[in-house]
């Protein structure tokens, strides 16, 4: 297979964005920095925004979630706005708040299942800490991003001698008393607790007394890589849903001057159900569609017109099809890897899409020469669901949901295709210049 230079670079940049953003916090930080060498600005929310046709800003809520935009140059009650949401959180384990235990010598963290991950492909990897740490200061607090490259933590295995159907029952954990992590041997003469603390402390340069409170997850140290005969496949950890946050990203900064405003939203909380104030079923994204009304003088009845000429794409990850389990997919769609952008379709509005935006989405598609594909799930298989019909309802604006083709999604090592990947950059920014 031929992949052209342009999209193996993408890829890479792709497998780079991911690589340095082991957590929510760490993915907005990318973001962030990515946004500022482009000319964006940040703007707080407990400050008034002054936006002006042109202007290229960003605001962040809750450190793990932030929307950039860019202020179109048309009259925005005619022109509307175009939407691309994806979230920043990936299913995996999380660290309890005192997760320190001292079991027959060794240290054990204790963690909580975040989503619904494959539990089984967190065996026996190289994992370690990322996260955000509050830190005592003489005002209150400090919170400080933490991460560290080097592996502290493992779920090793039982022998097999000790588990002889585990190749025919398959790999399982109990979530409370199997899935706690190993981070090394208990010293003599010190606590678990003060075990754990110390590294942390260390790395921040602080005191372990001071230590707060954190926000830390488990993750796989390996980085990303390219993988087939001609190295057309990629594989990495968090590919659902960072992989979307990049092409949409990237999307943005290909943009110029737009007639209606251009809007990337990237949300936490997607994989525990979006119900929170930096989830997409909060306010976040509402509030800064009313502050670009605003700042353009519309009032309610021509904020409502705006809306009414916008569009909204949920860019989450699709489906690809499984030659080893073809007893799995609805026949008829069979999402290829490295067959281009997927359109998910769902009768039940798990997914926000409707015939005339699929047929929308398939026109952005061709303008950028750019193949697609359709996606419906087996009927007697329970759908996932995105964040598209969530911002479809609380914004009532219309929508689609797409993503590009993956394997094992929600394993800690998901693999897709570097052509899909450049296929998605090329479909979100024919939408933004539409």
């Amino acid at each position: 297979m031929n992949i052209p230079a342009a999209a193996r670079a993408q890829a890479q940049d792709l497998l780079d964005f991911i690589d340095a953003s082991p957590s929510p916090w760490h993915a907005v930080q990318q973001c962030e920095q990515r946004l500022q060498a482009a000319g964006f600005s940040r703007l707080e929310e407990s400050e008034r925004w002054n936006l002006l046709p042109g202007g290229r800003h960003y605001t962040v809520r809750g450190g793990s979630s932030i929307i950039a935009f860019i202020v179109g140059r048309d009259a925005a009650k005619a022109a509307g706005l175009t939407l691309i949401g994806a979230h920043t959180d990936s299913p995996g384990l999380r660290l309890k708040p005192k997760p320190a235990e001292d079991s027959a010598g060794m240290v054990r963290l204790g963690v909580e299942v975040y989503g619904g991950p494959i539990l089984a492909t967190f065996a026996d990897r190289d994992l370690s800490l990322a996260g955000r740490v509050n830190v005592r200061t003489a005002d209150g607090f400090a919170s400080h991003l933490l991460r560290f490259d080097t592996p502290l933590l493992r779920l090793p295995n039982l022998a097999i001698h000790m588990n002889r159907e585990v190749n025919e029952a398959g790999l399982k954990f109990n979530k409370q008393t199997e899935l706690p992590l190993l981070l090394g041997v208990a010293a003599d003469g010190t606590t678990a607790e003060a075990r754990f603390r110390q590294p942390l402390a260390d790395k921040l340069g602080v005191a372990p007394a001071d230590l707060l409170t954190w926000e830390l997850v488990a993750w796989d140290t390996q980085k990303g890589s390219f993988w087939g005969v001609d190295g057309e496949f990629i594989a990495d950890s968090q590919l659902d849903n960072l992989a979307s946050c990049h092409a949409a990203l990237s999307a943005l900064l290909a943009t110029g001057s737009p007639a209606g405003s251009c809007l990337v939203a990237l949300f936490d909380h997607e994989e525990v159900g979006s119900e929170s104030a930096a989830g997409a079923g909060g306010s976040f994204v509402a509030d800064v569609v009313a502050r670009l009304a605003a700042g353009a003088g519309l009032d309610a009845e021509d904020q409502r017109r705006m809306l009414a000429q916008s569009f909204f794409i949920s860019a989450d990850m699709a489906h690809a099809w499984n030659p080893n389990f073809p007893a799995a997919y609805e026949p008829c769609h069979r999402a290829l890897v490295n067959g281009g952008p997927v359109i998910k379709s769902n009768a039940n509005q798990r997914y926000a899409t409707s015939a005339d935006s699929a047929a929308r989405f398939m026109g952005f598609c061709a303008k950028a020469g750019v193949p697609c594909q359709q996606y419906a799930h087996r009927t007697d298989l329970g759908c996932g669901s995105t964040i598209g019909p969530i911002v479809a309802a609380r914004l009532g604006v219309a929508s689609v949901d797409v993503g590009s083709p993956m394997w094992a999604m929600h394993s800690i090592r998901e693999s897709a295709g570097v052509l899909d990947h450049s296929y998605m950059i090329a479909a979100l920014t024919a939408a933004f210049a539409d």
